[in-house]
């Protein structure tokens, strides 16, 4: 089959579609990435060694109307010159002129949702698709016009087989602190005072288990987090995109994080507990509906942006690094949470039961 995966405009979209299209590669299939072909998504694509057609799809706003409809002409252009047998469409607004492209040409159409809440675009276009794969199951209830499948959603492949990063000293507490490819200001702002905080709390304790940050930042505020640590003689791997995210995940005792649901499973993927602080702008408040859903299963802690201080998040941390059988807990429930098949699910989906390729 030909199939194209549309994915794109965040790290949180592209990475499952990818997933997904290596799976359907290793099939037999041909498979064409579509993205938007936006600066923000070039760390993420360089993982794609395929064919790739950028659509200029861009954000859904009365601004951006002319740019938007030139990107779904140039969708269908491109759609009836390739014929593909099906699209499969990972969500935000790079999914809008691919789907409305293909229903125009007879392209079937596939969604994922990754989120507890259907964002815009799955929720406008989910009319228009034969399936909508989903990752939690609640999210059925806010599509109650479409037909859907629990697929669980698709992490990197290589996530969960990272290896501790060997200049960490091997009896180190480790905190992971990510706010997604794009980074977090809110967040890297609190997490760094609460660290600064929690070190010099370690320090006049006299622990024995001496203190490692390791820091997605993203590139705004890369040398302002770095000097804080530095400032502060904090051990610290700071870097504005983390390219080696499996070994960092390895490396974690507990990561703090944003609530985004590619986060969210590559946590579970790799078994690794969470304080999550959910954006609070998010799209219908959807990172609060997916944090919410890993506490109550014991994986996570969800906090709320606007009422946390450094001073309790140093508090939320000392505790773990205090409890280390809680946190031991948290990650067996973390990783119960995991679908590891989630790919070759959403695969099954879009080519038939069996998969194969024809």
């Amino acid at each position: 089959m030909k199939i194209v995966v549309a994915c794109g405009g965040t790290g949180g979209h592209a990475f499952p579609g990818l997933a997904v299209a290596e799976e359907l590669v290793k099939r037999g299939h041909e498979v064409t990435v579509w993205d938007s072909g936006r600066d923000v998504e070039s760390s993420v694509m360089k993982r794609w060694k395929g064919a790739v057609f950028s659509t200029g799809a861009r954000p859904l706003a009365a601004k951006n109307a002319f740019a938007i409809l030139r990107s779904i002409w140039r969708c269908r252009r491109e759609m009836r010159r390739t014929r593909p047998d099906a699209l499969l469409a990972m969500g935000s607004y790079s999914s809008l002129p691919p789907v409305l492209a293909a229903r125009v040409c007879g392209v079937k159409v596939y969604l994922h949702e990754a989120n507890t809440v259907p964002g815009k675009a799955v929720d406008l276009l989910s009319r228009f698709a034969e399936t909508v794969a989903i990752s939690f199951a609640m999210t059925t209830r806010f599509l109650p016009g479409a037909k859907t499948v629990l697929t669980g959603l698709p992490v990197r492949a290589d996530i969960a087989s990272g290896t501790r990063f060997p200049f960490i000293p091997p009896n180190a507490f480790v905190v992971f602190v990510t706010g997604g490819s794009q980074g977090a200001h809110a967040v890297n702002v609190l997490l760094a005072d609460a660290l600064v905080m929690l070190k010099k709390d370690l320090a006049a304790a006299g622990a024995a288990r001496p203190l490692y940050v390791i820091h997605q930042t993203g590139v705004k505020d890369e040398g302002l987090v770095m000097a804080a640590y530095a400032a502060a003689g904090l051990p610290s791997r700071v870097h504005a995109f983390e390219d080696e995210m499996a070994n960092a995940f390895a490396s974690a005792d507990v990561v703090v994080a944003r609530a985004g649901a590619s986060t969210c499973f590559e946590l579970a993927a790799c078994g690794k507990p969470a304080f999550l602080i959910p954006l609070p702008s998010a799209l219908r408040d959807h990172q609060h509906f997916n944090a919410e859903a890993f506490a109550a299963a014991g994986a996570a802690d969800e906090g709320v942006q606007a009422k946390l201080s450094a001073r309790a998040v140093c508090r939320y941390l000392r505790h773990k690094y205090d409890h280390p059988e809680a946190l031991a807990g948290q990650a067996a429930k973390m990783k119960a949470l995991a679908t590891p098949d989630a790919a070759a699910r959403v695969a099954d989906l879009v080519t038939g039961a069996g998969g194969s390729a024809r």
